[in-house]
């Protein structure tokens, strides 16, 4: 039942250059976009028609099934699963699970998406593989999240992935735009269709109007006379286009512009729109049977032939049913049910009263095995009842309860929230409701939950469910923003939360104070109001009571009181405890000076990531302590992969980490636009921590490359807020460049400040950091350097053990013990330019060549000729990786990761992995 594909030259070129380079090797991506009629399914039919010797997948989205889960990609990977097996014991659980081919822990969507990833790959390991996916914007939210983080990871596997869509659906994917034939071409195509004499002013109306449209070129004619065909009019021989029944305004005829397919208001909609009414103007003119099997097949997604002949005589409809439906061209019943295009499926719908459509629902609930397909079986009966049906309701929650076991929180929310409307009793709907919420909020939709709390409040005030309540509102307003804006949101909720729950109460707290803590400078008084209020709540044990004491306390009296508190609290975080709680521990532990607890908990989140699924800021979380450690390359790696990470699922990387890492690469075009749009986020965010982090890597910067009054002004700003963590590292940066400007009034302010700090945590990093600002303000310098250069070393802390060797030498050069200061210099520049601290490198090779020293510049070699890309799987290959393993960090299909070592390989001149460690 095709269109034929006329014309679309540059479409068939385009399609036919993506077989040639999946025949190539290479996998494409390419989004069809276009409104309803164009041409896309044609397209389509196409491309599987002309694909290489391979195999041909193809997907549709079904508007009724946008809520099941999973239900597209099901259909699209059904065919491939023979390859399940191939896949690493992790992702083949998760997929497995994600279809209900097996029981286990609800997946996650980042190990679902890179397990679909690798079964295309595997299924192309031989032969290419076209995969098609039509009617994309009607795909199940997980399907479409899935197949969208695919498509942004295919690179090597000879895999094409087209999609055609109308919408926005998809964006910032390869696409395609679609638009109507040229006037030649769609006058072709209408003559093929037009019976006998027709007139021209009606066939230039007819192409004008629909705009090269090919269904409407088909389609419209089919609804006029043939007198308005051949002459333009209807009854009498007035002027074309002021027929009742012409391409004026009757009621049967094409609307005149702006309201008909011409440029106006109504725009394109208009097309589909008059298309669509054409459809149900045929449909309204079938026999009732015809109509009734018709809006069966509409209602049953899948187009299940022996099911659709069940529901069809549960109705009252025999077979000839069919004949009338197919003659009117509306639809094919042979192995599968075919529509003659989506439309008829929509204007089946509208054509339909509300009983009309129970009684289908009704039909296709019974028909449906109860055993084999228990969601759309209770789908169909929800859709069947008129009122309350408490049967139904509870079908419906088991519905959801196996979606949320196969990670499909969006369609357990819509099974949920059917499932309260149709629950009579006020308790049990509440608790449904409130489920709902709590659903929409696991899903990421996070702006449906106030409205599901508020219809939930609507309820008995059953305690423990109006603490659920208040605890979902505050997890809403710290999801929405983290800022200033969430922390009086947060602290009514915890307040509603003491008498109901006191341990949700301590929660939300502490969120409230993570809340005022970036808020910042920006928060006014915020901080204290919210450590007031929250040490009236008796304290807890719980991890989240003990970091809330630990905070109050440092909010209320200040660092020196808070140090044992904050130790006894992070002693108590532990690696499965939420997210939330690990952001703000790691930043108590930079607070306190220990590094190592520091770099420890970011590695343990990352591993816990890696079994779950990630979140961007896990991996942000782990590159801030790589970077203090001197490890650059990998912090840098880190920071991509969460960059692709949060290109397929949603969040950014936490900006903060691509400052500082900017710099201390000491690049000053990219580190200051890092900076500054690190500050224009805090400024529109209300996150005033940010602002702080600006001021430091700012100071940092400027440090790095001896502009010091410039590190002077930022590291003052970055100091002239209490912030977490932020203030002692712009204090430090503060000391550096006072001394330097002989600023030494605010250089020793400046140092005693830090001195109490350092001196209530015990530990190498404080004490080191101690020294350093001892020696910088004159304190018995040759001594203190050497203390601090002691203290750091071993620490893990690289970077400043690096700078501490870099402020010495430069200390000694100036005494004029040349010999001395290279014995320091060398060592920090050689550590600086492994790291690609280039600011502070190249400050270390001034002093060198001031000492008399011979500084030779870095070689490059075939090592930098790597991409981005290239390096990091160079160097966790070389680490001892598996390609899976490779993979799952990078997002990449293992036999990706083969192509790039192929040619990792060829750059670096070795053969095998074991010569990686080597060479990189």
């Amino acid at each position: 039942m095709g269109l034929e594909l006329r014309g679309r030259h540059r479409e068939r070129e385009t399609l036919d250059r993506l077989l040639r380079d999946v025949r190539a090797g290479r996998s494409r991506v390419l989004v069809l976009r276009g409104e309803p009629g164009v041409g896309k399914t044609a397209l389509l039919d196409y491309l599987t028609e002309h694909a290489p010797a391979g195999r041909v997948v193809r997907s549709a989205g079904v508007e009724p099934e946008t809520e099941l889960a999973y239900s597209a990609l099901q259909q699209l990977c059904a065919p491939l699963l023979e390859h399940l097996d191939r896949l690493p014991e992790p992702q083949r659980d998760a997929l497995s699970t994600a279809f209900g081919l097996s029981s286990g822990r609800p997946p996650e969507g980042l190990v679902i998406g890179l397990a679909v990833l690798g079964l295309l790959a595997e299924a192309a390991a031989e032969q290419p593989l076209i995969c098609v996916v039509d009617d994309a914007q009607w795909l199940d939210r997980m399907s479409e999240v899935i197949l969208t983080f695919v498509a942004r990871r295919l690179d090597s596997e000879s895999v094409a992935l087209i999609f055609a869509v109308r919408g926005t659906v998809l964006d910032g994917l390869p696409d395609l735009l679609l638009e109507g034939l040229p006037d030649a071409e769609a006058r072709a195509l209408l003559d093929s269709v037009l019976p006998g004499l027709v007139d021209t002013r009606v066939r230039d109306r007819i192409v004008a109007e629909t705009r090269g449209n090919p269904l409407a070129l088909l389609e419209l004619p089919r609804d006029l006379s043939p007198a308005e065909l051949a002459f333009g009019f209807g009854q009498s021989t007035r002027e074309f286009g002021q027929s009742p029944r012409g391409f004026g305004q009757g009621p049967r005829g094409f609307e005149q512009s702006p309201g008909g397919f011409g440029p106006g208001p109504r725009g394109e909609a208009s097309v589909a729109g008059r298309v669509e009414e054409t459809f149900q103007r045929r449909i309204a003119a079938l026999p009732e049977d015809a109509r009734t099997l018709l809006l069966a097949a509409a209602v049953e997604p899948v187009g299940d032939v022996p099911l659709l002949w069940r529901a069809a005589q549960r109705l009252g409809v025999g077979p000839e049913a069919a004949a009338p439906v197919e003659a009117a061209g509306l639809v094919e019943f042979g192995a599968r049910v075919r529509f003659r295009h989506p439309l008829v499926r929509s204007a089946s719908h509208r054509s339909a009263g509300a009983a009309e459509l129970r009684a289908v629902h009704h039909a296709l609930a019974e028909v449906t095995d109860p055993e084999r397909d228990p969601d759309r079986r209770a789908w169909h009966r929800a859709h069947a009842a008129i009122g309350p049906d408490e049967p139904v309701a509870a079908e419906l929650e088991q519905s959801a309860g196996r979606a949320l076991a196969r990670g499909g929180r969006a369609a357990a929310a819509s099974f949920l929230e059917r499932a309260a409307e149709l629950t009579i009793d006020p308790e049990a709907r509440a608790a449904r409701t409130v489920a709902a919420a709590r659903a929409r909020f696991a899903s990421g939709a996070v702006g449906a939950v106030p409205e599901l709390l508020a219809a939930a409040e609507l309820g008995p005030h059953d305690p423990v469910r109006q603490a659920e309540i208040e605890r979902l509102r505050a997890r809403v307003a710290f999801a929405a923003n983290s800022g200033r804006a969430a922390v009086t949101p947060l602290l009514e909720a915890a307040d509603r939360l003491r008498a109901l729950d006191p341990a949700a109460a301590r929660a939300t707290f502490l969120a409230a104070i993570g809340a005022a803590v970036n808020a910042g400078r920006l928060g006014g008084d915020d901080l204290r109001r919210v450590a007031e209020a929250a040490r009236t709540v008796p304290a807890g044990d719980e991890p989240a009571g003990r970091l809330l004491t630990a905070f109050t306390t440092w909010s209320l009296d200040g660092h020196t009181a808070a140090v044992p508190l904050f130790r006894r609290a992070l002693a108590a975080v532990t690696p499965a405890d939420d997210l939330d709680l690990h952001w703000l521990a790691g930043m108590a532990e930079h607070e306190i000076f220990d590094h190592t607890s520091f770099l420890s908990r970011t590695e343990q989140a990352v591993t816990l990531g890696r079994r779950e699924g990630l979140l961007p800021s896990v991996l942000t979380f782990r590159a801030t302590a790589l970077i203090y450690s001197g490890r650059f390359a990998d912090a840098s790696d880190l920071i991509d992969e969460a960059g692709a990470l949060a290109y397929a699922t949603g969040p950014s990387p936490h900006p903060a980490t691509v400052a500082i890492l900017a710099a201390h690469r000491g690049r000053t075009g990219p580190a200051l636009e890092a900076i500054e749009s690190l500050r224009v986020e805090a400024e529109a965010g209300g996150v005033g921590w940010l602002i702080g982090v600006a001021g430091y890597a700012r100071a940092v910067l400027h440090n790095g490359h001896g502009d010091y009054p410039a590190a002077l002004a930022a590291a003052r700003q970055a100091t002239g807020h209490d912030d977490l963590a932020v203030l002692q590292w712009g204090l430090a940066e503060l000391v550096e460049a006072a001394a330097r400007t002989h600023e030494m009034d605010l250089a020793e302010a400046a140092r005693d400040r830090l001195a109490a700090r350092a001196d209530a945590s015990a530990g190498g990093w404080a004490r080191g950091t101690r020294a350093l600002a001892d020696a910088l303000t004159g304190i018995d310098p040759d001594a203190s350097y050497r203390e601090a250069i002691e203290q750091l070393t071993g620490t893990g802390l690289d970077l400043q053990t690096a700078r501490a060797r870099l402020l010495y030498g430069e200390w000694l050069r100036r005494e004029n013990r040349r010999a001395d200061a290279r014995l320091q210099l060398r060592p920090a520049h050689d550590a600086f330019a492994t790291m690609g601290a280039e600011g502070f490198a190249e400050r270390a090779a001034r002093e060198l060549l001031a000492t008399g020293e011979t500084v030779r510049k870095r070689t490059t070699g075939v090592r930098d000729e790597l991409t981005a890309q290239e390096g990091q799987i160079a160097r966790l290959a070389a680490a001892g990786r598996t390609n899976p393993e490779i993979g799952a960090v990078l997002f990449l299909s293992p036999r990706t990761v083969e192509w790039h070592l192929r040619k990792i390989f060829a750059k670096l001149g070795v053969t095998s992995r074991r010569e990686l460690a080597t060479a990189v």
